[in-house]
């Protein structure tokens, strides 16, 4: 059973909001409670997706990953919002939690890494949950560093504080 990415097309996106909904409880529901999660529902998540990808599809890339035909992850690449043009965020890696542990995810991080180097881009960063340690161990795994820089950004009603990491990409 192998994996195909390539880039997203407009169809992909409620499929990719649903999925991004799911990821995310299964992620942080060790550290955020339900009601937290609850909302954005899927669909709201998809429209999401179609509503974003409508003002960044110019300079954002979207890449799906799918086993035996099944969308089972996504990652999103785009400029960083720093004062720096050769840097780019990660924005998001999110997997159907059945493919933890699978390579699905090292997958999306080499063609988002691919990516940046593609856009000529030397630095990327990304943020992500403090309290997300199977996220952080991931990102630290593939060569992400923390930065010392934090921010806070609220899940529902939760404060969720969040770290910056980076590392070079070309």
């Amino acid at each position: 059973m192998t994996i195909i990415l390539r880039r997203a097309t407009v169809d992909d996106l409620h499929a990719v909001g649903a999925l991004h909904q799911r990821s995310r409880v299964a992620a942080y529901s060790s550290f955020l409670p339900p009601q937290a999660l609850a909302d954005p529902t899927p669909e709201a998540m998809g429209a999401y997706w179609a509503e974003r990808w409508g003002w960044e599809r110019d300079d954002h890339v979207m890449t799906v990953v799918e086993r035996d035909g099944r969308l089972v992850g996504f990652s999103y690449v785009g400029p960083d919002d720093g004062d720096d043009p050769a840097t780019g965020l990660l924005n998001a890696i999110h997997l159907e939690p059945t493919e933890r542990g699978r390579g699905t995810g090292r997958a999306l991080m080499a063609d988002a890494l691919a990516t940046m180097r593609g856009r000529g881009w030397r630095r990327g960063v990304l943020w992500v949950l403090e309290r997300n340690t199977a996220a952080r161990g991931f990102y630290e795994h593939g060569g992400w560093r923390p930065t010392g820089e934090r921010r806070d950004e609220y899940i529902g009603a939760h404060p969720t504080p969040q770290l910056r990491y980076a590392r070079e990409v070309s």
